[in-house]
């Protein structure tokens, strides 16, 4: 047989294996257009995107917020000091107005100027209140520029990547190996072997719950060091909900990896998974940000509440009493998850 006739035979038998497995097709053509198709949806003709402006109470704030209302393109709200600094803080809001005293007509902006979205903000509110006065711009601000630890944009992002990272490390280091365990007959070795089906499955879990823990310590100390992160709440509050975390998505990829025998399902099945969440789970921004109608469905998704939880402890301090219906979701999510996963499971 000649090399190339050897090679012809060899691709094909390739492809031909390729399309006798129904899900690796499905995988790699008919997903990848399903979220095409729903990303296209979901994009085409978006309107742009609102600002949200926090106004703070008191005499002068209705003119403002009648004002920027009238603009279309502000989401207002009025808030009383200290809760519109928290939902500063929280990423809530990108910028806070406070109204000129009675009598004055210096105008006060707080917002933080490392995130884009506050200076374009500064810039859009400082515009229309501008405008409305006649564009002669007699009005005067002030602006009080954040940059002291605990209100900064980086200060809100750390517990978003530590949560991105939990999800990512639990996933992928449990289903993607267990799958691949499979594909290349390692599991039907261990059958022979005196072992429990709940002990094999809870060793994966625990192994990759250590090596998901430790990524988590060793970002909280980085951004301690390099950013100079400040953890108002209790550190091993934070290390139990890591814990927690790494148990949820450990056993969400878990089940994932339970039945799947090529690296092209689970891939699909895990990305499939996480994509919502990487979404609408708050990571580089407040997930208050998206409609009233979709909040009841974000906040059951485990890495939002992983991520409020992390962030309510880090930012503000809350204790983990506070943060009890958060505990109660992420045990929910990692005991079904562990459980239906040891229901689904297959060694071949």
């Amino acid at each position: 047989m000649s090399s190339r006739s050897a090679f012809a035979q060899l691709f094909l038998a390739r492809v031909r294996e390729f399309l006798r497995e129904p899900e690796v097709v499905f995988w790699v053509f008919g997903f990848p257009l399903i979220l095409a198709i729903g990303l296209g949806i979901a994009f085409r003709n978006r309107p742009p995107d609102r600002i949200f402006v926090g106004i703070v109470e008191g005499a002068g704030a209705s003119p403002i917020a009648a004002t920027l209302e009238a603009d279309g393109d502000f989401h207002v709200e009025m808030l009383a000091g200290q809760e519109a600094g928290r939902a500063l803080r929280l990423g809530k809001v990108a910028l806070v107005v406070e109204p000129a005293p009675a009598g004055e007509l210096t105008q006060s902006y707080r917002y933080d100027p490392t995130r884009p979205d506050s200076i374009l903000a500064r810039q859009k509110v400082d515009d229309a209140i501008q405008r409305a006065a006649g564009r002669s711009d007699p009005v005067s601000v002030s602006e009080t520029r954040i940059s002291e630890p605990g209100a900064r944009y980086i200060d809100f992002l750390i517990p978003g990547l530590m949560g991105m990272n939990i999800m990512s490390g639990g996933m992928w280091g449990v289903g993607f190996v267990l799958t691949d365990m499979r594909s290349r007959g390692l599991l039907k070795r261990l059958v022979a072997t005196p072992m429990r089906r709940t002990d094999f499955l809870a060793a994966m879990m625990a192994s990759r719950m250590v090596l998901v823990f430790a990524e988590m310590v060793l970002l909280l100390v980085f951004g301690w060091l390099a950013f100079g992160l400040v953890v108002a709440g209790s550190v091993p509050t934070i290390l139990l909900f890591a814990v927690l975390g790494a148990f949820v998505f450990t056993g969400l990829g878990l089940l994932a990896g339970s039945r799947a025998r090529k690296i092209e399902t689970i891939s699909g099945l895990i990305n499939l998974i996480m994509l919502p969440m990487f979404v609408f789970s708050g990571i580089f921004f407040s997930s208050e940000r998206f409609p009233d109608l979709l909040q009841p469905f974000i906040r059951l998704l485990p890495l939002t509440a992983l991520n409020d939880a992390l962030r309510a402890v880090i930012l503000e301090g809350a204790s983990l009493v506070t943060q009890l219906p958060r505990v109660g979701l992420l045990l929910a999510w990692g005991g079904f998850s562990f459980v239906l996963a040891l229901y689904r499971f297959r060694w071949t």
